[in-house]
């Protein structure tokens, strides 16, 4: 019954408006559906196989309550061998594929198989934890099917979505939806914590890397993740963004092996209705800077604390996810169009988008046998020591960078800020070297763990 009247509105409303109400015309219109589409693209998602050979023991008492501890550590060495599977996605013809970093994490060997069953042993070029990104290579490939990438903050709200992976390893499968949400933050996927793209194409175990495309087969961004109890598919998909995905594949090509983010150099909120109101501010939105770093760029830009970031190159900024993933796809090197808002008047400042700076130097010391810890690395705190381990911005003294394995089992772990050994104080990596080196029957270390003060102490 409802045909009839879009007919006759595609022909009485105008251009534009008609292409958009237009109905299929033909039973072989009806028939095509996204076939078209999925022909382009499909050839482009790709299948990993991801290979980790875990060293490991077998312990005949393991479970058990009272003599697993006991026993711990008896038996042989035997490699355990793990599999996992997951999607990938060709962005170039010489062989650059992007996939999350939970597919290939720790893999020893790495399998890509083609939608026309061709296979290639492939490398992790660049891989990020945070971001759950990694960029492989293809070895020994040419001329591939690929994806262009679109600029995903173009994308909006109810635009038709496809996603191509392959879930529960059936095989390659194609599935479709839409745009559902945007900017979603705070969702965790693997260890990613971003900013991400919604939708309500089913996404299951295995579409992890596989591509969100539009209806003209772009890429709009790589499925990460679910909301889900059941671990099955309930309508709410994650998709890390596109243009995320470019500044992979552009630091993958000049050869960067860690992924590289502009430093910020500060801490800040979101501005929620108390907070505008106090502030002045017709409506809630935005990040109210709370803390600055001297050597931030944005202090450098004549920011202060209390200044409020209402938008990074014209987009609407109200987390600080949104604010790392604006900086991230601005890149570092150029400059970013940062709209301020003090004492309710708005203005855009240029603020240039820098690497943490390694200054003061770190001096870190590796610790070696002559110490009761050898092989724990410490560094002194500046910028890029902080950035590294997410540590508050007034950061001084020494950081654990790495444990090591001794510094491991008294309890050290990464990003610990040594305050004291003995209750001598430690302000630089060598007083920690010299106060390690003949501390005496008992160590005590003082320190302070994500802003708590921690005591460990141990007897040699």
């Amino acid at each position: 019954m409802f045909r009839p009247i879009l007919l006759i509105l595609a022909l009485i409303l105008p251009g534009p408006l008609a292409a958009e109400t237009r109905v299929p015309q033909s039973q072989a219109e009806i028939t095509l559906g996204f076939a078209p589409v999925v022909k382009r693209a499909a050839p482009a998602v790709v299948n990993i196989y991801a290979r980790i050979i875990r060293e490991g023991q077998v312990n005949p008492f393991f479970g058990d309550p009272f003599f697993e501890d006991f026993f711990r550590g008896f038996g042989s060495p035997r490699p355990r061998v793990q599999n996992s599977l997951g999607s990938g996605v060709i962005l170039s013809p010489d062989g650059f594929v992007v996939s999350n970093h939970h597919v290939v994490r720790s893999a020893t060997e790495i399998r890509v198989v083609l939608s026309d069953r061709r296979e290639f042993d492939a490398q992790v070029v660049l891989a990020d934890e945070d971001s759950d990104l990694a960029i492989l290579k293809i070895e020994g490939a040419e001329t591939l099917p690929h994806l262009e990438l679109r600029d995903s903050d173009r994308v909006e709200v109810g635009e038709l979505a496809l996603a191509i992976g392959n879930p529960f390893g059936v095989g390659q499968t194609v599935s479709s939806g839409i745009i559902s949400g945007l900017a979603r933050t705070g969702m965790a996927t693997g260890a990613g914590r971003g900013y991400f793209i919604q939708t309500d194409a089913p996404i299951n175990p295995g579409n992890s890397g596989g591509a969100l495309i539009d209806v003209n087969g772009r890429l709009i961004g790589i499925n990460t993740s679910i909301l889900s109890r059941s671990g099955g598919s309930n309508g709410i998909g994650f998709a890390i963004p596109a243009n995320l995905v470019a500044q992979f594949l552009a630091q993958a090509r000049d050869g960067q092996t860690v992924f590289q983010r502009p430093w910020a150099g500060m801490a800040g909120q979101p501005v929620d209705a108390d907070l505008a109101a106090s502030l002045g501010l017709d409506l809630p939105g935005g990040l109210l800077i709370s803390d600055l770093h001297p050597a931030s760029p944005f202090a450098r830009a004549g920011f202060r604390v209390g200044d409020v970031i209402a938008a990074v190159d014209g987009d609407v900024v109200n987390s600080p996810s949104e604010m790392v993933f604006r900086m991230t796809v601005a890149g570092i090197g150029g400059t970013a169009r940062v709209t301020r808002l003090r004492e309710a008047q708005a203005e855009e400042v240029e603020v240039a988008m820098i690497a943490a700076p390694d200054d003061p130097p770190a001096e870190e010391e590796v610790l070696d046998r002559r110490t009761v810890l050898p092989e724990l690395r410490a560094a002194r705190a500046n910028p890029a020591v902080i950035a590294r381990h997410g540590l508050a911005l007034s950061t001084e003294g020494v950081v654990v960078t790495e444990p090591g394995p001794f510094g491991a089992r008294a309890g050290l772990r990464a990003g610990d800020v040594v305050l004291a050994v003995n209750q001598s104080p430690v302000e630089r990596p060598r007083d920690l070297r010299r106060a390690l080196t003949d501390p005496g029957r008992w160590v005590r270390i003082d320190l302070i763990r994500r802003g708590k003060p921690v005591s460990l102490r141990f007897r040699l």
